[in-house]
């Protein structure tokens, strides 16, 4: 289905790139994009308003992907804190997310831009019970959106969409809710549950990689607790970067998707 820019991230993106670009640059970068025609005439504001409500007339172009490649740069270039530009370029990523997430969209690395997880009357957790494992891989990418902007939060999104997948799982299955439903907790019953238990695996090698997956998710929790934005940073701040966002999300995509597949076996046996 064709879906147009809406007029808000319009508004946001032509002002973003006209602030950003020359208008040498601004021309080369919207041809880049595959926005359609030549240039329009006019101020850098202007032009680049214009280009992307033309973008939205021509009926034999998706906008959304020239919207995405317009922005990509914007969105994915690495930030240096010694640059000059570096508070506008984090308060444009800012923006740009905010004006999606209005519209029920999101970018996600690689120049694209998608539908957001839908109406708020579907959550995480539904997702999961549904097992809509594309669903599930938008919420990762969502996360992965703000490794840059703020890793502390991609870290505590992190732990939050394992610990998701716990509960849902817990209470599909009937099983005890723990007193404490922190993730160490509810992924304890699952794994149990799961049958999870390296010491009952025979080969040496699937036992490894299975007390590996057992620690890197008490890590994920642990430095959720300590280090990310969900909890005060105690007398010992972490100095958490993106690359160590990365790292636990994409651990937890990991023993997520373990979890998930493992589910779905189990229900078939």
């Amino acid at each position: 289905m064709r879906r147009l820019i809406p007029a808000s991230v319009l508004s946001v993106c032509a002002e973003i790139s006209a602030s950003r670009e020359t208008h040498a640059t601004l021309d080369s970068l919207f041809i880049y994009a595959g926005a359609p025609g030549e240039p329009p005439p006019g101020s850098k504001p202007a032009k680049a308003l214009a280009w992307l409500r033309n973008t939205n007339k021509e009926e034999s172009i998706n906008p959304l992907i020239v919207l995405g490649s317009l922005i990509e740069n914007y969105m994915e270039a690495p930030l240096d804190p010694e640059n000059t530009l570096h508070e506008d370029s984090i308060k444009d990523r800012a923006r740009i997310e905010a004006v999606l997430a209005q519209c029920e969209l999101q970018y996600v690395k690689g120049g694209k831009i998608i539908g957001s997880l839908g109406t708020s009357s579907r959550t995480l957790g539904e997702f999961i019970k549904d097992r809509d494992l594309k669903s599930v891989e938008i919420e990762f990418n969502r996360a992965l959106s703000s490794v840059e902007i703020s890793p502390r939060e991609a870290v505590s999104a992190a732990s939050n969409i394992l610990e998701s997948v716990c509960k849902v799982y817990i209470s599909e299955e009937r099983l005890d809710m723990p007193a404490k439903q922190d993730l160490r907790a509810v992924w304890t019953v699952v794994r149990k549950h799961l049958g999870f238990d390296p010491s009952k695996i025979e080969d040496d090698d699937l036992q490894k990689i299975l007390s590996g997956l057992i620690s890197i998710t008490d890590g994920i929790g642990s430095l959720r607790t300590h280090a990310s934005s969900a909890h005060g940073a105690g007398k010992t701040s972490y100095k958490i970067e993106p690359r160590h966002a990365r790292l636990a999300i994409h651990a937890s995509h990991t023993v997520t998707l373990f979890i998930l597949e493992s589910w779905q076996k189990k229900e078939r046996d």
